[in-house]
Formats: C-alpha cells, sequence, structure tokens
C-alpha cells in the first residue's frame, strides 16, 4: 500500500478532472446526462483508481487499477474530442485538456510498466 497523494500521475489526474468539472458548467443543459456526466465520469475516475489501486494488496492488483484508470484516459480523451467537434469546447481549451490528458496517459503507462516489472 502507497499514499496515492504522493503520485505525480494522481495529482495531475486530480486537477484535470478539476478542469473538466469546470469547463463542463457550460455544456447545454440536454447534454447534462449525457456528454457531461460521461465526461465527468471518465475524468473523475482516473485519479479513483490509482487511489483505489494503491490500497490494494498486491503489485498486481495496483497494476489492474491502473489499467482501468488507462482506458478512462482514453475515454476522456475521446469525449474531449467529441466536445470539441459539437462546438462544446474551444479549440483553444480542447488542445490544452488534450495535451493534459496525453501527459497522464504517458504517466499511466509508465507507471504500468514499472509495476509490473516488480512482479
Amino acid at each position: 500500500m502507497q499514499n496515492y497523494k504522493e503520485l505525480k500521475v494522481w495529482e495531475k489526474a486530480h486537477q484535470f478532472a478539476l478542469r473538466i468539472y469546470h469547463v463542463a458548467k457550460v455544456f447545454p443543459k440536454e447534454e447534462l446526462y449525457t456528454l457531461t456526466n460521461q465526461l465527468r465520469r471518465c475524468s473523475s475516475g482516473i485519479p479513483a483508481n490509482i487511489a483505489e489501486g494503491c490500497g490494494k494488496n498486491t503489485q498486481k492488483e495496483f497494476s489492474n487499477f491502473l489499467n482501468i484508470a488507462l482506458g478512462s484516459a482514453n475515454e476522456a480523451e475521446y469525449f474531449l474530442l467529441l466536445s470539441k467537434d459539437l462546438g462544446y469546447l474551444p479549440k483553444e481549451e480542447h488542445r490544452v485538456l488534450n495535451d493534459n490528458i496525453n501527459e497522464i496517459k504517458a504517466m499511466l503507462i509508465s507507471l504500468i510498466h514499472k509495476v509490473r516489472s516488480a512482479l
């Protein structure tokens, strides 16, 4: 077990989720229970799965939760693209958020490899 708050990838993912909640406030009301909800859910799922994995007893379990977090990151990347293409997210905001999620994905992949090599 380790403290998830000490992981840089968790901190970046947490900041990403906070920003998603902020930018999604301006999405159309008809998207509240669809795109807005899905984007918020997958973005908050990234740091949540990292945190949950840190509470597990084995490196294998931790690795599995990191994989789930990576899946959520891929989902978030798609919903950002969809939000931009639908005109809900300005291009510059999309670029910044897309850069953020790609950095998080790279960090997760690196951490997954590190954890797996310790098995």
